[in-house]
């Protein structure tokens, strides 16, 4: 049976922190989904740590449909989140709709995901009367920062806090499921949390959020570009990696790869006659 969006608000009432990892391919997927992460989030961060862009901002709804679908080929019990990227929601309601059922039909996805609070509610309203389920995202938004001026935190002054508390409020009225907060203090992630009933998913937000997120390529050493400050770092594999492929390129000049165990053999009585043919 596959986690849904009333489980997760049950997990939030008996007051059970919430798991959440990014995947962008159908074999993390399957190993997140095996290791028992009820929510999976097909971020748009996949234009940094899988595409090598330096930001969210050129990554396509097309782009956003082909790794959700092999997402969600992988996870049969996670609920499979999709991010709508940039510009996919905000010129029509027309458009967005349009969007946010790609994601769904195509995707296989079973939620939405998008950013802004009070800016956007009106259009997660609409999304969420038409039966898709909405996953908010404010603080510090990855779409937005060219505005911002970069990865910057959020809510650091009164009015910036106020703000994010109207944002996480806006969302919940607007039928949001839940709301992911990123890099803003861990007290007013806290409070958000107290002024809200849905879930509120942490990203660098402190450890008083009802669940965290984090991009798997961080967690296991993947993306090597920078290191987040809210990152922890539970496996080094692209040093693993690195390793492996150093010990196969020697292998293969030193010609113990492959072995016989690796090779097919030919049938001697087949092979001898072969030779005789080669030979007229």
């Amino acid at each position: 049976m596959r986690f849904s969006i009333t489980q997760l608000k049950e997990m939030k009432r008996r007051g059970e922190k919430i798991p959440m990892l990014t995947a962008y391919d159908y074999p993390t997927a399957r190993i997140v989904d095996a290791a028992g992460v009820p929510l999976i989030l097909v971020g748009d961060s996949l234009g940094m740590v899988v595409l090598g862009y330096d930001s969210t901002i050129p990554v396509t709804m097309d782009v956003m449909v082909h790794h959700t679908a092999a997402v969600s080929r992988g996870a049969k019990n996670a609920l499979v989140i999709a991010d709508m990227p940039f510009m996919s929601y905000q010129i029509s309601i027309e458009q967005t709709m349009h969007n946010a059922a790609r994601l769904m039909q195509e995707g296989g996805a079973q939620a939405v995901k998008l950013e802004g609070g009070v800016t956007v509610a009106d259009t997660v309203r609409r999304i969420v009367d038409c039966g898709i389920p909405v996953m908010g995202h404010i603080g510090l938004t990855p779409q937005s920062i060219h505005q911002f001026g970069g990865f910057k935190a959020q809510g650091k002054t009164l009015a910036t806090a106020a703000k994010l508390i109207d944002d996480a409020i806006a969302l919940e009225q607007a039928g949001a499921f839940a709301v992911v907060v990123e890099t803003v203090p861990a007290e007013l992630s806290e409070m958000m949390c107290r002024k809200v009933s849905i879930p509120v998913i942490g990203i660098g937000a402190g450890a008083g959020c009802d669940g965290q997120v984090q991009v798997i390529s961080d967690m296991f050493g993947l993306y090597t570009d920078f290191i987040p400050r809210h990152a922890k770092r539970y496996a080094q594999l692209a040093d693993i990696m690195t390793e492996a492929i150093s010990h196969y390129v020697n292998e293969v000049k030193s010609g113990a790869f492959p072995t016989a165990k690796e090779s097919l053999s030919m049938d001697k009585d087949i092979l001898t006659k072969l030779e005789s043919l080669s030979c007229e």
